[in-house]
Order: structure tokens, then C-alpha cells, then sequence
């Protein structure tokens, strides 16, 4: 296993994509009916901020650290709510603990709506199950799998409304190519479905990803998706991650207007050497 998130829990990254989950399930709540959340990637739940890994990279210092220590204003403080009231006492605790993704939908979920979480690894799979809060809570259910594979055998959910998380380690080369595959597969069996797919931004790779996608869309069914990227730093090819990207296909009719008002915070609030950034634009939109 080549990528281990431990080094990077609570990074930039992670406060763009999981304030970004976070209004997407709070949407999905509003209607009384069920919904299903499938995490394709899932890793391992919670992440200790005190391990030596995490303390090695310090990542979230820059990231769900200088949140923390923030005051955003009125209107945005309001959209971060459900995000923060899930991560900031476990960051506050002893010891530490930064919430990934499974975590915080269980967070935000009801107790008629249900999740899968999977992951290709072993030992996070043992991990996930290794936390009362996954193994006793019969909502839960908890798969070894290669990501791109479940995305394929869990759509449609009986639910017939949900979230598919789609966040690789993009370990391979082939990681774009191998996505937009799994999408192609999945997508025309669950059209309606919000697919939120995070991305590093990092080269060319991201733009011809983008390009394919905008051409296969109109044949997946899908007539909305919204294109989101968060910048602390210039990119540059051989520096550290400083940019991320999420597409949200089917996204809430009010997520674009919410990401106006949270990205430009979090772009300043986490920058490094002001020089933050982010883009609210659409891909496709009917």
C-alpha cells in the first residue's frame, strides 16, 4: 500500500472535500425518505493527529488546524456548522483525532438512511472494523473491495437516493482512465444519483480527465455537474500538493451557491503565503 492517508488526515484537502460532503448531507436529510451514502475509497475512519505519521507531514496544522482557529463570519460559519460540530471535538480531544469520511457521514446521516464503505486494503478494512462506532452500528455495512468494482455492484440502491464518494489514492497512472470507466458503468444504472469524485490537481491529466467527462455526460444521463477546485499555493509539478479538485455530478440545487460563499474562505483562511485560490464553475448544466 503505497498511499497512507495518515500522513495527510486533515489536510487542505480534507477541509475542502469534507466541508463539501458535509452540505450534501445535510441536504440529502431534509426529505423524511432514506437515502444510501457508498464510500468506493473509504480508508480507515478516524486518523490519530499525534501519530508520528501525521506529526512527520503536520499537513492539518495547515488545514483543519487553522480552521479551527478561525472565525469565520455570520453566513459562513453557518454553512461549516454541520462539518465542525462533527470534527472539531474529536481534534479537540485526547488523543486528537481527525474524522475522514466514513466518520463523518455517520455523523450526518439518520437513523433510516444506510451505508457501505469499502476499500481494497486489508488492513483498513480491519481498522474500520476495529471502531465500535462502525461494528455496532447495524446501519453499517463495511466491504473489502477494490473501489471502482463497488461502485459498479452497489448502484442503484434500493433507496433509489444517495451519495457515492469517490475519493482514490491515485496510486496508478491509470487512476483518471480507470475512473471514468467505473463512472461509465455505474452512472446510466443510478442517473439520479450526486457522485461526488475528488481529484489532486496536480498536471495535464486533470484537464483531459475534465475534457472526457464533459463529452460523456449527455450519454451517462446526467444533466448537472459542478466543477470545484481549492488552491493554498501555486502548482507546480514537483512541489507538495497545493490544489484538489471535486466534481459533484447531480449536485444539490443549492451546493453551487454554497460554494461560492465557503471556498473563497477556506481558499484565504488556509493559504500559504496568500496565495489561495478557488473555482466555482459548471461542467455541464440544463
Amino acid at each position: 500500500m503505497n498511499y497512507r492517508h495518515a500522513f495527510h488526515a486533515g489536510n487542505f484537502a480534507d477541509v475542502f472535500k469534507h466541508a463539501i460532503l458535509a452540505r450534501i448531507l445535510v441536504y440529502l436529510g431534509q426529505k423524511d425518505a432514506a437515502f444510501r451514502v457508498i464510500d468506493t475509497h473509504a480508508g480507515e475512519g478516524f486518523y490519530d493527529l499525534s501519530d508520528a505519521r501525521a506529526e512527520k507531514t503536520a499537513e492539518w496544522r495547515g488545514g483543519i488546524g487553522r480552521l479551527l482557529e478561525a472565525a469565520p463570519p455570520p453566513q459562513i460559519a453557518a454553512l461549516l456548522a454541520p462539518y465542525l460540530a462533527a470534527v472539531a471535538p474529536l481534534c479537540r480531544g485526547t488523543p486528537p483525532l481527525y474524522a475522514g469520511s466514513p466518520a463523518l457521514a455517520l455523523k450526518l446521516t439518520r437513523p433510516q438512511d444506510r451505508m457501505v464503505f469499502c476499500d481494497a486494503h486489508p488492513q483498513v478494512i480491519a481498522a474500520l472494523r476495529g471502531h465500535r462506532e462502525f461494528a455496532r452500528d447495524r446501519r453499517v455495512k463495511l466491504v473489502e473491495i477494490d473501489g471502482y468494482r463497488a461502485l459498479n455492484a452497489f448502484v442503484p440502491p434500493r433507496e433509489r437516493r444517495g451519495l457515492v464518494v469517490i475519493d482514490p489514492p491515485f496510486e496508478s497512472k491509470t487512476e483518471f482512465d480507470d475512473l471514468k470507466a467505473a463512472l461509465t458503468l455505474a452512472v446510466p444504472k443510478w442517473p439520479t444519483g450526486t457522485y461526488l469524485i475528488w481529484f489532486p490537481v496536480k498536471d495535464a491529466a486533470v484537464a483531459g480527465f475534465r475534457a472526457g467527462l464533459v463529452r460523456a455526460l449527455p450519454d451517462l444521463g446526467v444533466k448537472n455537474a459542478l466543477d470545484l477546485r481549492l488552491a493554498v499555493a501555486a502548482v507546480q509539478p514537483d512541489a507538495p500538493l497545493a490544489a484538489s479538485g471535486l466534481i459533484i455530478l447531480n449536485p444539490p440545487h443549492t451546493l453551487a451557491v454554497e460554494a461560492q460563499q465557503i471556498l473563497p474562505y477556506l481558499a484565504k483562511t488556509m493559504a500559504i503565503m496568500g496565495q489561495g485560490d478557488a473555482e466555482v464553475a459548471w461542467l455541464v448544466r440544463h
